[in-house]
């Protein structure tokens, strides 16, 4: 495969790093997650501007027709920023929309995301589910033209800032079975829609939400009733590999402040980067970040290609794992070569291992997509 940018990819990739640098630095960061909001309205309307929020979508959208090959130099440079705001969530969500809403929808919908005034967030992780998109209790009944929404989900993340909500609901069936699950466009200040929010290890916001009679209009369910799951999976694989990248990036910070701390840290007179010991852990830090990043392309071609699910299912669950055995060693190898100061929250590196490990867990562990490669 060919790792290296085109000259388009790596332009953007250029301005991005050039946008966090300038705006996101560390210190800049703690404040935003002080905030009440926990992300900032300046960077959400930069990413809008540089047309970030469109590069997944058609023309006929109002985006640029791109990939999730094209994504991974702007997922990158979200991951060594450490960037709060719910990037990944919402233009998964978009191009859900796209693929499987309708045309009022995505004509209702799009064009605010693309511009920066929408923002979505994906429901569908229930308690005691274990990740497994099937075992959906929550439920969808008709009322005349509409419907009736009841049920929970957990950790939906980015919920506190959406103003659109991705629901997976059951229109028949019982849990544990493919067939009934449904998709619905709920408002984030519907009528019996609640959130219990709270901020993640991580510093994101998340949500917990509870649906008690919310009443939604017909033109609230996204595709067929009863036939959404296969345009979920697809969409879990997407933003899987957007994240997948994200921690490439996140690793890549890891490896270079590590390195440098090596480089000025000094014992016994002499930088610790001096002692071979410590120089084969950073080049075993550098290996698993090359890998990650080797795989995390494989599975963005896969995802892009979308011609066989079972194959891209399969590839986004080996990417999945590879990312979560890399980011452990990667981020507990950064915090020990720090010493006793990568546990402090005065440092980045402390962030970059939480996120790490935040991603490692996201829709699905190691153990979970371990399966998912077997089957």
């Amino acid at each position: 495969m060919d790792f290296q940018l085109s000259e388009e990819q790596q332009l953007l990739a250029d301005s991005v790093r050039r946008l966090f640098d300038n705006n996101y630095d560390f210190e800049s960061r703690k404040k935003i997650v002080a905030s009440a909001q926990g992300s900032s309205e300046d960077t959400w309307a930069k990413l809008a501007e540089f047309g970030l929020l469109g590069l997944p979508l058609s023309e006929d959208s109002g985006g640029f027709g791109g990939g999730a090959n094209d994504l991974i130099p702007v997922m990158e440079a979200i991951g060594e920023a450490l960037v709060l705001e719910p990037f990944a969530p919402t233009i998964a969500m978009a191009r859900l929309v796209e693929r499987a809403g309708s045309p009022a929808q995505r004509d209702a919908l799009l064009g605010s995301v693309v511009e920066g005034s929408c923002r979505l967030a994906l429901a569908c992780t229930e308690p005691g589910s274990r990740y497994d998109q099937t075992a959906i209790a929550a439920s969808a009944r008709r009322d005349g033209e509409g419907w009736v929404l009841d049920g929970g989900k957990i950790n939906v993340i980015g919920a506190p800032q959406a103003h659109q909500l991705i629901v997976s609901a059951r229109t028949s069936g019982k849990p544990g079975e493919a067939d009934g699950v449904s998709l619905f466009l709920v408002p984030a200040n519907a009528g019996g829609l609640t959130q219990k929010t709270y901020r993640t290890q991580d510093s994101l916001r998340a949500a917990d939400i509870t649906l008690t009679g919310v009443k939604l209009g017909a033109d609230a369910l996204i595709g067929t009733a009863g036939q959404g799951l296969a345009a979920l999976d697809e969409a879990l694989d997407f933003v899987s590999a957007l994240l997948c990248a994200e921690a490439v990036g996140a690793m890549k910070f890891a490896c270079d402040t590590t390195l440098e701390y090596l480089k000025t840290r000094k014992q016994f007179g002499v930088p610790i980067g001096a002692f071979q010991a410590l120089q084969h852990r950073m080049v075993d830090m550098y290996i698993c970040t090359e890998q990650s990043r080797s795989i995390t392309y494989l599975a963005c071609a896969r995802v892009d290609g979308g011609t066989d699910a079972a194959e891209r299912r399969r590839v986004v669950a080996a990417a999945r794992v590879k990312i979560a055995e890399a980011a452990r060693q990667v981020g507990q190898e950064a915090i020990q070569l720090h010493g006793g100061m990568g546990m402090t929250l005065e440092m980045k590196v402390s962030h970059t291992f939480k996120r790490l490990t935040m991603i490692s867990q996201a829709f699905g562990d190691a153990d979970y997509f371990i399966e998912r490669f077997a089957h």
